[in-house]
């Protein structure tokens, strides 16, 4: 038996599969060691009456989990790169990104639908979909979903709703893809800031060298610039300003969404520039779209 390794998860099925992931990379590669994956609930996932803005943001979805973590109840935690607060914490670091899947937005129609028009109710709980979905399909109504994938998809199957907005991720790593109608662009709709990577948190102090080869460095550096920028902007739960990077041969395209409260008015915006200069574009692009638009 090999030293143990506690992760620490949420219980939904996408959860475990994104953390089964890690745990399939400690057995290949590290053989001293018998990961086991501890999946709790947090207060996001019981709260499901509410938008997230609401009820204290999407810090929601992790903050037990990072207690469990701090207290030593496991050794380390898998989240969804999306769902991690911004201002990250010293006692807690994030370690290591997976390779990044699929970071689209897609539309989902009921089971058996091929085409809509564009008319009725969509599910959508991302303000930041909400906005730009808006422009897409005007003459929809947009209405608040939660709860896991499974549960969101049945109820549009039951006819509570005409579609909904997902993220493409999710849908492929639960094998659900096939539900998937269209997928969105990055010009069409920007997808959060982090989506579809995978976070592995540590406690500082600790050896988690172990880890260097689950890093991927593209998801690394895409990353630090989308979170620079929803950071310097002060984006948060309820807010749509995201980002969205490229990485290709040492170079990044960094498209940012800027949003300005006072009157609803956004717009998108691209920087490029050197893989190694990631933060430093994420802020300086923050501050062009503030210059440019205001607040």
């Amino acid at each position: 038996m090999g030293k143990r390794i506690r992760i620490g998860s949420r219980r939904s099925r996408l959860a475990v599969i994104q953390t089964e992931e890690l745990v399939s990379y400690i057995r290949e590669h590290c053989p001293d060691m018998e990961p086991e994956i501890v999946a709790m609930e947090t207060a996001g996932d019981r709260r499901l009456d509410l938008t997230l803005d609401k009820i204290g943001g999407k810090g929601l979805f992790v903050r037990e989990i990072d207690r469990a973590l701090i207290e030593g109840g496991i050794d380390l935690a898998v989240h969804s790169l999306k769902d991690v607060p911004m201002e990250e914490s010293e006692e807690i670091p994030i370690i290591s990104f997976s390779r990044r899947e699929d970071p689209r937005d897609v539309l989902v129609l009921p089971s058996g639908i091929k085409e809509w028009k564009g008319r009725g109710i969509i599910g959508c709980s991302s303000f930041r979909r909400r906005i730009q979905a808006a422009e897409l399909f005007p003459e929809a109504e947009f209405r608040m979903i939660r709860g896991n994938v499974p549960t969101r998809l049945a109820k549009l199957d039951q006819g509570e709703y005409d579609a909904l907005i997902l993220a493409a991720a999710g849908l492929k790593r639960l094998g659900l893809d096939g539900r998937i109608a269209r997928y969105f662009s990055s010009e069409e709709i920007l997808p959060a800031a982090g989506q579809g990577i995978l976070a592995v948190q540590g406690r500082a102090g600790m050896d988690h060298r172990f880890l260097d080869g689950f890093n991927a460095y593209g998801s690394a550096v895409a990353a630090r610039a989308e979170r620079a920028y929803v950071r310097c902007l002060n984006g948060g739960c309820s807010s749509p300003v995201t980002a969205y990077a490229r990485v290709e041969k040492g170079f990044i395209c960094l498209t940012g969404l800027y949003y300005r409260e006072a009157d609803g008015f956004f717009a998108a915006e691209s920087i490029s520039g050197p893989a190694e200069e990631a933060e430093q574009l994420g802020i300086a692009l923050a501050h062009e779209m503030e210059r440019r638009y205001g607040r």
